[in-house]
């Protein structure tokens, strides 16, 4: 797969659930259909969270990749 080139990126870092969610969500309603954002999380809530609740929302997630001790999810909007 080529490198994925976000329209936008959303550093959530510290930010604990639910709010790294609801930071993702509120970005992702900023967006077109289409477009991708990269979200960059830690914590193992997090990285159980919200992809499940992005993928119930009706986004895809493109990749989702662990780098140092954060992750990046690459999500497709709706």
């Amino acid at each position: 797969m080529s490198e994925i080139k976000p329209d936008g990126i959303l550093n959530l870092r510290g930010v604990i659930c639910p709010m790294n969610y609801v930071k993702t969500k509120l970005k992702l309603e900023e967006m077109l259909p289409g477009q991708i954002l990269k979200v960059i999380i830690d914590g193992d809530d997090a990285v159980l969270n919200v992809p499940r609740s992005v993928k119930e929302e009706g986004h895809k997630i493109i990749k989702a990749e662990k780098t140092g001790d954060a992750f990046n999810l690459f999500i497709e909007r709706a």
